[in-house]
């Protein structure tokens, strides 16, 4: 039997199949031994096949099957379809093993704010490569602007500017008053869109202001640090009414990128990849050799700084040991 797993709560997963019914399901035990190098070998997203397990007497024979699992059944996943495409980071205790995000996605809805808390380009430079690495299109979604000051604006102005210009799309938007939110659903509509963020930018508000039956938790800022706090505690899909779904997936704060080989990296980073190939040397690193063009853009001005160092830390990460092993 086949389905869309909608939900993950990291033990069990919900999957609705093709005739709209819902199961509970765990991963079958061999499933795992499969050469998936990661702490979640499926995610919602995902197409699976599934086996019920209608000989289950009842609930009380199952004891941990979720409670609203209908009659206290459940479903084994016995395999899983060919994806179009994913987005993984490196599992947060796991530096070895990656966490995949969600899969066969339209569309990565990347949610960030300049300020209350400030969202690092670095962090947003890393979510672009990674979405480059599995050709997954992104949406910047600036959030909270109701609360930018005029020198806030300037910078959000400049930013969007940045990034726009090397080819993504960018959208200004405030969960809280609804600003922008039109042109957000004309985005989201019939896609199938990952949500991610850091935590405290208003990804569950803004949910709630597209799904309003979503009732996604959500939480003041810490008034200590301006640093959001952990509402979402698994991936979850929800459907638009207007068309496609939105895969909510936990905030996080930082974005380990993982499955990458250091020579690699500037593959990812449009503006350095263009330029990087009128460098006298084919592999160059862009860090120290004679006749690169991508130092010579830097010093005109012609590749923005903030860009230059971000492909600088995913390399020191690399050199750290954090990307890609070989095994």
């Amino acid at each position: 039997m086949r389905g869309l797993i909608v939900r993950n709560t990291g033990s069990w997963y919900d999957v609705r199949t093709d005739d709209g019914q819902l199961f509970a399901c765990k991963v079958k035990g061999n499933f795992r031994l499969r050469g998936i190098r990661s702490t979640n070998p499926v995610a919602v997203g995902d197409i699976v096949e599934i086996k019920p397990q209608y000989d289950t007497p009842g609930r009380n024979s199952t004891p941990d099957v979720p409670e609203d699992s209908p009659s206290g059944s459940y479903a084994l996943i016995t395999d899983i379809h060919d994806r179009r495409n994913y987005i993984i980071r490196k599992a947060s205790n796991l530096s070895k093993q990656s966490h995949i995000i969600a899969a066969n996605v339209d569309l990565a809805g990347l949610i960030v704010t300049i300020a209350h808390p400030e969202t690092s380009t670095t962090f947003i430079d890393c979510f672009l490569a990674t979405a480059e690495a599995y050709r997954v299109p992104v949406l910047l979604i600036f959030n909270k602007v109701d609360l930018y000051d005029e020198a806030d604006r300037r910078y959000l102005d400049a930013i969007m500017f940045l990034y726009r210009q090397l080819g993504y799309e960018c959208l200004a938007v405030s969960a809280a008053t609804g600003d922008g939110l039109e042109a957000l659903i004309g985005e989201l509509r019939g896609k199938t869109t990952l949500f991610s963020g850091n935590s405290g930018v208003g990804k569950s508000t803004l949910l709630n202001r597209l799904v309003p039956e979503a009732r996604a938790k959500t939480a003041e800022l810490s008034t200590a640090h301006d640093q959001g706090q952990h509402t979402t505690t698994f991936s979850e899909m929800y459907d638009l009414a207007v068309g496609g779904s939105i895969i909510d997936t936990p905030g996080i704060r930082g974005f380990g990128t993982f499955d990458f080989e250091r020579e690699e990296v500037s593959h990812y980073f449009r503006e350095i990849f263009q330029t990087g190939r009128h460098c006298r040397f084919g592999n160059c690193t862009h860090t120290h050799e004679p006749g690169c063009a991508v130092k010579e853009a830097l010093g005109n001005h012609e590749i923005a700084e903030s860009r230059y160092q971000s492909y600088l830390s995913m390399l020191e990460d690399k050199d750290e040991g954090k990307y890609r092993e070989h095994f």
